[in-house]
């Protein structure tokens, strides 16, 4: 075990810069914020002592449906069944992993686990909010859940191809089949359901929301949960936009323009139309916001990424928030304020939730010392399973934002190696 978070480290560590933006998957990031935090190494008992191992499913009728991964395989999914109270419940996890945004970065991509499910894990470890032990995911360990595995490089919402570099960009297809194949499986008896997803895959939980509300009967309770989705259209330390220009290649090349919210796309271009700040505001399903106020994948690869910081002067800060200059640390306040201005008109809701903590970290639901533990990150006393469950279940609104940095003193904060 040991051996495999060194292997997570060092995939980060010596991840490829391909147009000058780093290509690593949030998952990864994940398990090394898991690993290394404060400058410690975490015990795996801390992680989650004998996680379940869930096995993949490939979708057999996705093929015939365009359904395909970047390489043309089919795509897939983990399922654990629900049991007793949760029998009828289903849980749909998201997965992240970055974008592609060119031809030469989707055959890269097509080569790995993001572009193909030849390179998928054949099993993964489902810890957090996939969890099966009630002691580490009190409200959701005995659904149905369903970790829906991401190979096409646009949050799940591309439809289009390039038959000269043999890629297809199938996202929205693959979304649909995952969904009629869940529901053929038992979904469609769901007394109630929860669309959830981390990093892209928290984008693509926004993107798809309302969708995903209307596979099921008015009178199920259906809401979705948005981990570290929340991108925003944010200035880099260069005065560029390193982020617009990804997201404006993703959407131009994988054909994602007619599948993002018409609301939106009648007064803004395609491009804004894929940051959430511009369609949280027109999503009618409830929603729930989590994220990390200092997010630190928007540091390292949109706000303050080597492309935009040639010289090195953020290098320092951008592996480790303490070593952050007072002028640095008040430009990444700036974008906390920028993450709460995004979320103002949203919040405003009664149906939705806000959970925003003023940790550099990135996607809290699906690791087991972020999501519920002895030790998690709280709010007002209040960790984030909590939060979650309170909002779902309407036990009670949640409106949580955290004081600014350095007050916050239970994150989980990420700190990279040299």
């Amino acid at each position: 075990m040991k051996l495999l978070w060194v292997v997570f480290v060092m995939v980060f560590v010596f991840g490829k810069w391909v147009d000058g933006f780093l290509e690593f998957n949030e998952t990864e990031l994940a398990n090394i914020e898991a690993y290394v935090h404060n400058g410690d190494e975490i015990s795996n008992s801390k992680l989650s002592a004998n996680p379940l191992m869930v096995g993949l499913t490939l979708i057999q009728g996705a093929g015939a449906k365009g359904a395909v991964c970047l390489d043309g395989t089919l795509p897939g999914y983990h399922l654990h069944r629900g049991y007793g109270s949760g029998a009828n419940s289903w849980l749909i996890q998201l997965e992240g992993g970055g974008w592609c945004n060119s031809v030469r970065t989707c055959v890269y991509r097509k080569k790995t686990r993001r572009g193909s499910s030849l390179y998928m894990e054949k099993w993964i470890p489902f810890t957090g909010i996939l969890s099966n032990k009630a002691q580490e995911n009190p409200d959701f360990f005995n659904w149905n859940r369903v970790k829906l595995r991401y190979c096409d490089g646009a949050s799940f919402t591309g439809d289009s191809e390039n038959k000269a570099a043999q890629l297809q960009f199938r996202g929205q297809r693959i979304w649909k089949a995952a969904v009629e194949d869940l529901m053929a499986k038992g979904m469609h008896h769901a007394h109630q359901a929860l669309l959830s997803g981390c990093s892209a895959g928290g984008l693509a939980s926004i993107l798809h929301c309302d969708e995903f509300r209307s596979f099921f009967p008015r009178n199920i309770r259906v809401k979705c949960l948005s981990d570290a989705g929340l991108f925003l259209d944010s200035v880099d330390v260069s005065g560029g936009r390193t982020l617009r220009s990804l997201y404006s290649g993703v959407v131009g090349l994988q054909g994602v323009e007619s599948h993002l919210p018409r609301i939106c796309t009648n007064h803004l271009d395609p491009t804004s139309c894929f940051f959430p700040q511009n369609i949280i505001g027109h999503v009618k399903t409830p929603l729930f916001i989590l994220n990390a106020a200092y997010d630190s994948w928007q540091i390292q690869s949109s706000l303050a990424p080597p492309s935009a910081d040639p010289a090195g002067y953020w290098r320092d800060c951008r592996l480790n928030h303490a070593k952050c200059t007072p002028s640095q640390i008040k430009f990444l306040q700036g974008f906390r304020n920028q993450v709460l201005n995004a979320v103002k008109g949203f919040s405003m809701s009664r149906q939705n939730g806000l959970f925003i903590n003023s940790c550099f970290a990135h996607c809290q639901s699906e690791r087991q010392d972020t999501w519920f533990a002895d030790d998690s990150p709280v709010v007002g006393n209040k960790a984030i399973a909590i939060a979650v469950g309170d909002w779902y279940f309407d036990r009670t609104g949640v409106k949580v934002i955290d004081c600014p940095y350095p007050c916050d003193k239970t994150c989980h904060n990420l700190v990279f190696r040299a």
